[in-house]
């Protein structure tokens, strides 16, 4: 594998705040950041850390937040922080414009042996671009900070370093519960896309991922033989025509527009032929386009499980596990967006701007567009010379380190230029 390229511009002692004179160029600012920013990401790679054990990457975001006169609040959970920047002068009472990164790292072995910042701790890796989401937010603080002092920031701007977002129903909440949304008006996140090339972002108005909820389906009945099926609750059926039935019936008890899906992770019961057991148990997921359908969904469940039980006189419990609802992107932070990437990049150049579809994917970026409009736009990762598509989640998932650079300007630019609350 080719190793990623940094931004060919970058210096390689960082900069300290207030090297760039007040009142010059946001990408001469940004750029002289970036081989510190690199090297961060690449640190973190190194050191990657899973859901509510980020203490050395907080410890880590604190120490060169407070470095650049800032003052981060850590979550009380340990992990995680919060940093605002006010401007002198400001009206009391006026919104923040938030940016929000997520820190924590994938429980998963980090394929890429042959690159110098591979993960030095088995099953943990950052392979869905967590490190370069951090890295972006930390870079926009650092030159936010800059402006502050220059007496150039104009709005206040809240930046969200969040802990957990890959485990259900995520970190977002943590942040939420510590007040972190609290006077927010807009917020914007971005999320690292390896089908995206470096250089371009991916928009898309309205729902954008999906909702995602974990179930288990515990049945129950006295178990006997199996020459005697009868006299007993026959399970292991039961629990069959649940995986098989249960799809479907769910499909059309919702509207097909809301596109809800159920599917089977696992299905277990019995040790013997000959022994109907006493018990069986189903796990899956159940994913929806729409939030109309996440809302309707645990109802309609329950009604659908309890007939199929009775059939089979099934005892049975369902552990429906709240997930995250979808992210549905407002229009005009979409607009906003839009705005801010084609003023700074689309220059001389190709549309640094693209349509992207909505995942099936869960994104606990959702939470806060429970509390404030905003939208999460997927920042173009892949670099030119890759053939392929190194997927999300996956143990060789690498980015184009240039991304970095674009998505600091690109946020600077919001709070600076384009974004409005």
């Amino acid at each position: 594998m080719n190793q990623p390229q940094a931004v060919e511009s970058a210096p390689t002692p960082p900069a300290r705040p207030g090297a760039v004179r007040p009142g010059s160029d946001l990408r001469a600012r940004v750029r002289a950041y970036e081989a510190e920013l690199i090297a961060f990401r690449r640190d973190l790679h190194r050191h990657p850390e899973l859901g509510r054990q980020e203490f050395r990457t907080t410890r880590l975001l604190r120490e060169r937040l407070v470095a650049a006169g800032l003052t981060p609040r850590v979550l009380p959970s340990g992990t995680g922080m919060i940093v605002d920047l006010v401007p002198a002068g400001a009206r009391p009472g006026a919104p923040f414009l938030a940016f929000r990164a997520d820190i924590d790292a994938l429980p998963i072995d980090d394929a890429k042996t042959e690159v110098p910042y591979h993960s030095t701790l088995p099953g943990r890796a950052h392979a869905c671009g967590h490190d370069v989401h951090t890295s972006v937010v930390l870079g926009t603080a650092l030159v936010l900070a800059q402006a502050l002092q220059a007496g150039e920031l104009r709005q206040p701007v809240r930046l969200i370093f969040q802990p957990a977002e890959e485990v259900m129903p995520g970190g977002a909440l943590d942040v939420i519960e510590a007040g972190g949304m609290e006077g927010v008006g807009r917020i914007f996140a971005l999320h690292c896309d390896p089908r995206v090339s470096v250089g371009r972002i991916g928009l898309k108005i309205g729902a954008i991922t999906s909702a995602c909820d974990r179930l288990e389906l515990h049945l129950d009945g006295p178990g006997g033989h199996t020459a005697r099926p009868h006299l007993t609750t026959d399970l292991v059926t039961a629990v069959a025509r649940m995986a098989a039935d249960l799809p479907a019936a769910l499909a059309r008890r919702m509207d097909p527009r809301w596109g809800v899906s159920l599917v089977w992770g696992r299905i277990a019961s019995g040790s013997a032929p000959n022994v109907i057991p006493q018990h069986a148990e189903l796990e899956g997921t159940v994913r929806c386009l729409e939030l109309a359908g996440w809302r309707e969904a645990p109802d309609a469940l329950h009604e659908l499980i309890a007939k199929i039980a009775e059939t089979y006189r099934a005892k049975w419990s369902l552990d429906y596990h709240r997930g995250v609802p979808p992210v549905v992107n407002e229009h005009e932070s979409i607009a906003q967006l839009e705005a801010a990437m084609t003023a700074r990049f689309a220059q001389g150049g190709g549309p640094v701007v693209e349509d992207t579809e909505q995942s099936l994917g869960g994104e606990d970026f959702s939470w806060y567009l429970e509390q404030a409009p905003g939208a999460l736009a997927r920042l173009g990762v892949r670099a030119p010379h890759e053939k392929g598509v190194r997927d999300l989640h996956q143990g060789d998932f690498d980015v184009d380190e240039r991304a970095i650079g674009i998505g600091v300007e690109l946020f600077a630019a919001l709070a600076l230029e384009h974004g409005r609350v």
